[in-house]
């Protein structure tokens, strides 16, 4: 199939009236990502509004064997939202609404097109906040569905913790629901873990019920260079053995220090940096703050500056945030392969120097900058995409940084997920767990319309 079927058309077309696009311009913006991936457009794009009307799509894509491809904001790494055999997007734009807030129980029920950036400013004035961070404006469907986490997870854990429960419309069009909004449980298969990180190919996430954090009393941010990567990890290290409780810890490079430079503004010395964050009261944030530089100090940190006025810790963050932005400034033109891999910490500055010097050989840039309180860290790859040789050679990088993850007991993605980009290393990765997953795909997608190449074995 390769187009649209009339029926199928003319059953969308009464369900969601002008709500079905089938505009050129509408679906292949459907058809891009933010790294090289691309994909042939998607039949058509759909935005439904409740999730009957999911559940109706859904049915209608199932008795017409079509694929069915949720799609957020877009912001995925991996190709996971592109329609690589057709089908139908579904995005979630106009099913962005904050359903519920409860202040007492810290959570609050969602719908799956909102963003992280959006719900904090709905949650304002209830002295709460949703946690997890991953750079990007992304949705919270999105997010569960790459189990995402970012610059916070040090602290607050990553979408898997931070998931109470969800309502999910299932390949048939049943609409079930997992989880409660109870603390804990112990009533059988944890469904809400298998549908946080499944990438949208079990079904599509329609509601969410999330855990909130109750705004810090005070915060303070801080930044200080480096003289070589192995001290600045050696000093990850012994902060975390101290029990010092960090909301933040990243690590950039000295090439990511010139692209922030260049593309922010900030006036960082070209070497590796630390750049952390503290939440809690008055006293207890001096005092980490203080413990933290003293241990920096000790492994030859200079230029420590702290941030406690809001303005200059947005300033700070607000250049990390921009990290793909600035690095990709460096190279106009070029596309991004932005792999991430996730290591124990203990052998965290082994697998950045083994892959800083991998690129160093390399003829493409590559700066490095990670979540590195948790392991984990990226290589923005820059490709000059008219150039065949610079892909399979980024692809040669990346490779490389899987199996030197695997190799270090790690994981060949801490955050970014499988998509279509990283299928190859699953097997490596899972072995035969990897079979248990698509027996898992065949028994809730027999007919496998359910973002059809992503995360799975001949899915």
């Amino acid at each position: 199939m390769t187009s649209l079927p009339d029926s199928a058309r003319d059953a969308l077309s009464a369900l969601l009236g002008a709500r079905l696009s089938l505009s050129e311009a509408d679906r292949d913006q459907h058809a891009q990502s933010e790294t090289y991936f691309t994909s042939p457009p998607p039949y058509a794009v759909v935005y439904p509004e409740t999730t009957e009307e999911v559940a109706q799509i859904v049915r209608i894509c199932a008795e017409h064997d079509l694929p069915v491809i949720g799609w957020g904001a877009g912001t995925s790494l991996e190709g996971h939202a592109l329609p690589i055999r057709g089908g139908i997007t579904v995005d979630f734009a106009r099913m962005s609404r904050v359903l519920e807030i409860h202040p007492e129980d810290l959570d609050v029920v969602v719908q799956p097109g909102i963003t992280r950036e959006a719900l904090n400013t709905e949650l304002r004035s209830t002295g709460l906040f949703f946690p997890i961070d991953p750079g990007a404006n992304a949705t919270l469907g999105g997010m569960a569905a790459t189990r995402a986490s970012g610059t916070t997870a040090v602290r607050y854990g990553t979408m898997r913790d931070n998931v109470l429960a969800l309502e999910v419309v299932l390949a048939d069009g049943r609409i079930i629901r997992t989880g409660s909004r109870a603390r804990k449980s112990s009533a059988g298969y944890d469904l809400t873990g298998l549908f946080v990180g499944a990438e949208g190919t079990l079904g599509l996430v329609t509601e969410l019920t999330l855990r909130l954090q109750g705004q810090p009393e005070a915060i303070s941010a801080a930044v200080c260079a480096f003289p070589d990567m192995e001290h600045a990890i050696d000093a990850v290290i012994q902060t975390i053995q101290m029990g010092v409780p960090m909301a933040r810890i990243e690590f950039i490079d000295a090439d990511c220090a010139a692209a922030f430079n260049a593309f922010s503004g900030t006036n960082l010395p070209l070497k590796p940096h630390l750049m952390i964050e503290f939440h809690g009261s008055e006293a207890g944030v001096a005092e980490q703050a203080e413990t933290f530089g003293e241990i920096a100090t000790e492994f030859g940190a200079t230029g420590f500056e702290r941030a406690t006025r809001t303005e200059d810790r947005t300033k700070l963050w607000e250049a990390r945030h921009k990290a793909a932005w600035a690095i990709a400034a460096t190279r106009p033109g070029a596309k991004m392969m932005a792999t991430d891999i996730c290591v124990p910490i203990s052998r965290l500055a082994e697998a950045i120097n083994e892959t800083r010097a991998d690129i160093a050989r390399a003829s493409i840039p590559g700066p490095i900058l990670g979540h590195v309180g948790d392991g984990n860290f990226h290589a923005t790859l820059l490709i000059d995409m008219d150039n065949p040789a610079e892909l399979d050679e980024a692809k040669a990088l990346a490779a490389r940084m899987n199996d030197r993850a695997l190799r270090l007991g790690g994981t060949v993605t801490g955050e970014h997920g499988i998509g279509m980009g990283k299928l190859a290393y699953m097997p490596a990765e899972h072995g035969a767990g990897w079979d248990v997953m698509g027996q898992i795909k065949q028994t809730l997608d027999p007919d496998n319309i359910m973002n059809p190449g992503k995360l799975l074995r001949g899915n």
